[in-house]
């Protein structure tokens, strides 16, 4: 089973002691269990846990998945239109297992950014390719506007179309219309972001060749070992539990994800599950995944740290950061994972203790109240579009050549230089608070490493945890901690307008005008719900020249 160990300074270690003991009196690992509402707030949780059953193989039919493998053999690509629960967790999947020979290459897409959609696109044969359309509503708007797209580009073959989804949903109904290959359904009871071990993750594990019966059986030890039956303090999921959840309350809020480079792809499943599950009624986990290193004495004290590393990777600096703030006073959890096809366990691992960490807050962490507002705000900018053909507008309060500032909310600017503008809005974020990049660009390699430059540059600067995400993927994902979280977050939003763009059959509105309509919104949301925030919109798409203006605006 992978190994775990946490090194926690004594005033944390005394809490997360207290709070596995009354986890034994109460019994919490039985009550998860037996999805007893009272372990939380006592409202529909029960409702929700189906992931349980998930975790040992009880929701997939491991005859039909290796058929589908099979059928899938011999093809070279499989797009997967998702967006959340539906993506991430094949994504990881994908990412560090890699397909087994003679199987297809799974492309997760769960973005409606132009450059990304003619990425992919333009990697496959759409004559050839298979796709797979997943969505637990069947009606979420990314996963039908991409399979608008790639259905005309495939030419309407529903042969080579798979779905999945929840009984009874639109994309059920449009599947058997539109003759799909097969149709996979879900468990009502399992909510997107636990949904990785039920036939939303294992459907496409299947079609890149996993073999699913033997994933599970390398799961079980973990899923024993984290059973109603086994006390808390030996129970790897409700330590994990307790132990994000007492730092969640105390202050250190910001659970930072290191790992070693073959694991990397784990942190954005990782955001989706924290965030969306803990972060509400003001309180939570805000993850943090993928911020550049800093000195340990860089760090402020708001941090639990988590390092997952793989037996044989490349993991001396992340191992030399773990110990240097250990040696500094700061929390870390160590987990390590014999191999890759173990990663499963962790899966498990984490979906057991953010349920335990939601008991600890004091919150229901199966809802997501906020993630809707954001959505709303979108399809009311869309659908005015769709009758006027233009988005309404809206006025900067500072413009040039090169890029226009947008703030909604409550904080006026009174600079007018692009480099003050920016230093004045850095300059809300003091200890406690996270800086958020929103970038609504396509998420490539190039404008990756731009933006952790810019991160790595505001935690130097501002000794303040960093998050990015780019959109709309994250509005599925880390949205809901965004919104209904601690109010610590200072945002600043990056658009562009997209060219070329890229049309959507049926539509009046491009992939790149539903993109400039989901990032109005969600910062309009952000803002209603006191977070601060600032908009700077790059007319010529230039992200590099604007990080030239955060490091001047971050000089001393």
């Amino acid at each position: 089973m992978n190994g775990f160990e946490a090194q926690l300074p004594q005033t944390l270690q005394t809490a997360v002691d207290a709070c596995l003991a009354r986890a034994a009196a109460e019994n919490w690992p039985q009550r998860l269990w037996d999805a007893d509402a009272s372990l939380w707030t006592g409202g529909d949780e029960a409702k929700w846990v189906g992931w349980l059953a998930a975790g040992l193989g009880k929701q997939v039919d491991f005859a039909a998945l290796k058929a589908l493998g099979e059928r899938a053999r011999g093809h070279k690509d499989v797009v997967l239109l998702g967006m959340g629960g539906s993506s991430l967790g094949p994504e990881v999947l994908s990412e560090i297992i890699d397909a087994a020979p003679g199987s297809p290459t799974v492309h997760a897409l769960d973005s409606t950014d132009p450059g990304q959609v003619s990425t992919i696109a333009g990697k496959i044969d759409p004559k050839e390719a298979l796709f797979l359309v997943a969505s637990k509503s069947g009606s979420t708007m990314e996963p039908e506007l991409l399979r608008a797209y790639f259905w005309d580009l495939a030419g309407e073959d529903g042969s080579r179309f798979v779905a999945v989804t929840d009984p009874g949903s639109k994309l059920e109904k449009l599947a058997k219309e539109h003759r799909y290959s097969a149709i996979f359904l879900g468990d009502p009871a399992i909510g997107g972001r636990y949904s990785v071990l039920s036939v939303f993750g294992m459907v496409p594990a299947a079609m890149m060749g996993i073999d699913v019966e033997a994933f599970f059986a390398r799961i079980a030890p973990m899923a024993a070992a984290c059973g109603g039956d086994v006390a808390p303090a030996d129970n790897p999921g409700v330590k994990l539990g307790a132990i994000m959840g007492e730092a969640a309350v105390s202050g250190r809020d910001k659970l930072t994800i290191m790992t070693s480079p073959s694991l990397e792809p784990i942190g954005a499943w990782l955001e989706q599950l924290l965030a969306e599950s803990t972060g509400k009624q003001g309180k939570g986990i805000v993850p943090v995944d993928v911020e550049p290193l800093v000195p340990a004495e860089d760090y402020g004290t708001d941090r639990l740290f988590a390092l997952l590393t793989l037996d044989g990777d490349d993991d001396a600096e992340v191992v030399k950061q773990a110990d240097a703030l250990v040696a500094a006073g700061q929390p870390v959890v160590r987990i390590t994972l014999a191999s890759k096809d173990l990663i499963g366990q962790e899966f498990f691992r984490w979906e057991i203790g953010t349920a335990i960490a939601g008991a600890v807050i004091g919150i229901d962490p199966f809802d997501q109240p906020d993630v809707e507002d954001a959505k709303i705000k979108t399809r009311e900018l869309i659908d005015a579009y769709e009758s006027s053909g233009s988005l309404a507008p809206e006025t900067p309060f500072h413009e040039d050549a090169t890029l226009a500032f947008s703030a909604p909310g409550d904080h006026t600017f009174a600079a007018t230089d692009p480099v003050e503008i920016l230093r004045d809005h850095f300059a809300s974020a003091t200890a406690g608070d996270y800086v958020g990049f929103l970038v609504y660009l396509e998420r490539n390699a190039e404008h990756e490493a731009i933006v952790s430059r810019m991160r790595k540059a505001v935690v130097e600067a501002k000794a303040v945890a960093t998050i990015a995400g780019f959109g709309p993927r994250f509005l599925h994902s880390t949205g809901q901690a965004y919104k209904g979280g601690p109010k610590s977050g200072v945002f600043l939003e990056i658009t562009r307008t997209p060219d070329p763009d890229v049309a959507i059959p049926g539509r009046k509105a491009s992939f790149g005008i539903v993109q400039l309509a989901q990032a109005r919104g969600d910062l309009d949301v952000l803002a209603s719900r006191g977070q601060r925030t600032l908009r700077v919109h790059l007319k010529d798409g230039n992200l590099a020249a604007l990080e030239t203006l955060i490091e001047d605006a971050l000089a001393d």
